[in-house]
């Protein structure tokens, strides 16, 4: 009994091939990441998280919440690296807005 119940909860897992091995909730391709901002720095319930994540369970939402807490500090630590890098390519990058603007920009300063 206790095998086929644990057969229907919902899993977590990681793959080089899905989101670069990132931890994803199993058949979604939602990283256990996106639900864990959500809840933590956006302050969604999981209800809110399910509606804004179309194909998500409340179980599912769970199971990833349960899955950062359980790997806190790699997960954080993975999350403030990428923040790095997309702040290091949006210094290097000109938005298509920017480029559009060109000279209008400094007008407005």
């Amino acid at each position: 009994m206790a095998k086929a119940v644990a057969e229907r909860q919902p899993r977590i897992e990681r793959k080089p091939e899905i989101r670069g091995g990132a931890p994803v909730v199993a058949g979604t391709g939602i990283r256990v990441l996106d639900v864990a901002v959500r809840y933590e720095v956006m302050g969604m319930t999981p209800d809110e998280i399910v509606s804004a994540l179309r194909g998500l369970t409340l179980p599912q939402v769970h199971a990833a919440l349960s899955y950062y807490y359980a790997h806190k500090g790699e997960m954080d630590r993975e999350w403030k690296a990428s923040l790095k890098q997309m702040e290091t390519v949006r210094r290097r990058t000109i938005s298509r807005l920017e480029r559009k603007l060109g000279p209008a920009k400094a007008l407005c300063r």
